[in-house]
């Protein structure tokens, strides 16, 4: 990613932070736009142009969106429009992440974790993932069938965001695209993930007492995510972003294992 585009993405998330009164039908309108603009290279190209003046791609946005989408729709797309990207497709890249920050400010709801559990059921079921996330099959489609799986099963802030980048996919992986979006809203809330690989749930008071261990060592608040794991044995195997804290049974016995074969 090119430092063009970092500062893009800082000056979108800060317009989307100034923005009053974005709700779900905004979030929606976003990745509308974030898929008419992936389907045009033309569109693509021109509101990305750096060597067009930011006040003519304000404008394009204007008369390509203005008469069907909301006010703060425009004004966001607008917005992301006049920044100065590396390519093309890091400017798409840049909309859909407005779009699930959107989301996350719109619903207030534990988006992380829904986003989290669907992924892990997409991982343990080879063919939904395929149906997901084929190369076959129409995205409308795929669209309807997340629908029909998240349907009352979790807030309208995860099946929007769910369903939006499963009909966007364009050849990427879902599960990644879901770990995207995960990372995405958590850090617009200013969290911290943590995965927790353990052989037994944990009881609330073991959850409190880990996340208050983790926010004191990361300095932000924390999002447990927890995974079943019997080949842990007992203990924990916690893992931030890159950095793993292994404290789990079955790493003392591998430890145990390795000094004994000297």
């Amino acid at each position: 990613m090119g430092s063009a585009t970092t500062q893009a993405r800082t000056a979108t998330a800060e317009a989307l932070a100034s923005t009053s009164g974005v709700d779900l039908d905004v979030a929606r309108e976003l990745f509308a736009a974030v898929g008419a603009v992936s389907g045009s290279a033309q569109l693509s190209g021109a509101l990305s142009d750096s060597s067009v003046p930011p006040a003519a791609r304000a404008g394009l946005v204007s008369a390509v969106f203005g008469s069907s989408y909301r006010t703060q729709t425009v004004s966001l797309l607008s917005s992301a429009a006049q920044q100065r990207w590396s390519n093309a497709g890091e400017f798409v890249e840049g909309l859909e992440e407005l779009a699930v920050q959107a989301t996350s400010v719109a619903e207030s709801a534990d988006i992380e974790s829904e986003l989290f559990a669907f992924s892990r059921t997409v991982a343990s079921n080879g063919e939904l993932e395929l149906a997901l996330g084929g190369r076959l099959g129409d995205a409308s489609a795929k669209s309807a069938l997340v629908s029909k799986l998240l349907g009352g099963r979790t807030s309208a802030g995860t099946e929007l965001i769910v369903s939006s980048l499963v009909g966007l996919a364009r050849g990427r992986r879902v599960r990644a695209l879901l770990r995207r979006a995960e990372r995405i809203v958590a850090d617009q809330r200013s969290r911290i993930v943590a995965t927790v690989y353990t052989a037994v749930p944990l009881n609330t008071d073991q959850q409190t007492r880990l996340q208050n261990a983790l926010s004191a060592r990361y300095g932000s608040a924390i999002t447990l995510n927890t995974v079943i794991d019997t080949s842990v044995l007992g203990g924990l195997r916690v893992q931030v972003a890159d950095d793993v804290i292994d404290a789990s049974v079955s790493a003392r016995l591998a430890d145990l294992r390795q000094r004994i074969a000297g």
